[in-house]
């Protein structure tokens, strides 16, 4: 039997729904690379008149050449972000000169307060990633916003800091970037906790191909990945891997990889910490966080990583979260 139009479609399943809030470098980067990889259907919410639209139509006429067919909304509103099944939050300000962190912390925890209020709205399943610095805060404060089970929210800033250990790694040992894995623990900033010892060129520990002290330079450089960036540029800040490294959460996600990735998830007992947001690997599939994964760790590397956890909790504390 031949199956009418109407029908075909009503058997067709709909592609994911991904909302991107905020339409500045970062959420448009991060919406062109989930629609080159046709991950889903993309809402780009931003608050400035026409740029979600504007950047929205381009992408989707790029579409033909790049040969994606993924619909692409942009909305200075939230009602077309409704039913989304994955939302990534970029929204909030850079750090400016004569900014204090405690500035940047205030005001990006009242933008990131507001775009969950309107998400969790009008999307009660979707999965929450937060991109917005300072990110283990921001993850704290979306999740006690939304009222979200913890495996539902979560952070991406591991990811993006192991990419610069890998690439700093590669360089060094001049070997391809897809033979080194590496991982970086602990809050997204100055007390994050590089691990040389899991960190490996095919397999092989890099504390065995590299001297101490040339480890101790490349993760201090992947300390100072995003701030080299910021001086290159002067008025911006770095956009490219950050959105990459959300985009790869998106795909674990939409495609139920199971995936173990180093991630901002919330920690109740693990690695000595209980109901805090930190970077941790996890394994991450359709349901969100599936599994903390918790690795031995030296007594100087659980001292640098309870270091970071209470830098993470002092913003926390500050917000009275």
């Amino acid at each position: 039997m031949q199956l009418g139009k109407a029908e075909v479609l009503s058997t067709r399943r709909p592609r994911p729904k991904i909302t991107v809030v905020g339409a500045g470098n970062v959420g448009a980067t991060a919406a062109q690379y989930i629609v080159e990889k046709e991950l889903g259907d993309v809402v780009l919410v931003d608050v400035i008149e026409g740029v979600p639209q504007g950047k929205a139509l381009d992408l989707a006429q790029a579409g033909p050449i790049h040969r994606y067919d993924s619909a692409l909304i942009g909305s200075n509103g939230y009602d077309e972000s409704a039913d989304s099944d994955i939302v990534v939050i970029t929204a909030g300000l850079a750090r400016k000169p004569g900014m204090t962190r405690d500035d940047l912390l205030f005001k990006n925890a009242e933008i990131v307060g507001s775009v969950v209020e309107q998400i969790v709205a009008r999307s009660k399943s979707a999965i929450l990633i937060l991109v917005t610095n300072p990110l283990d805060a921001m993850v704290q404060l979306a999740w006690k916003k939304s009222g979200f089970p913890p495996q539902r929210v979560l952070g991406m800033a591991g990811i993006l800091d192991s990419a610069r250990f890998r690439t700093f790694i590669a360089r060094e040992l001049n070997v391809s970037v897809e033979n080194v894995t590496a991982f970086v623990l602990g809050g997204h900033g100055d007390t994050m906790v590089p691990l040389p010892r899991y960190s490996t060129v095919a397999g092989i520990p890099i504390t065995d191909l590299l001297p101490a002290d040339r480890i101790a330079a490349l993760v201090q450089r992947t300390r100072d990945g995003g701030a080299d960036i910021v001086n290159f540029l002067k008025t911006g800040s770095a956009y490219y891997a950050p959105a990459a490294s959300a985009v790869e959460m998106v795909e674990a996600i939409v495609r139920d990889k199971r995936k173990i990735l180093p991630c901002a998830a919330y920690l109740n007992g693990e690695y000595g910490v209980t109901g805090l947001y930190v970077g941790v690997p996890v394994k991450l599939g359709r349901a969100g966080v599936e599994q903390v994964i918790e690795i031995r760790l030296t007594p100087e590397e659980q001292a640098a990583f309870q270091k970071s956890a209470a830098a993470v909790r002092e913003l926390v504390d500050k917000l009275k979260l």
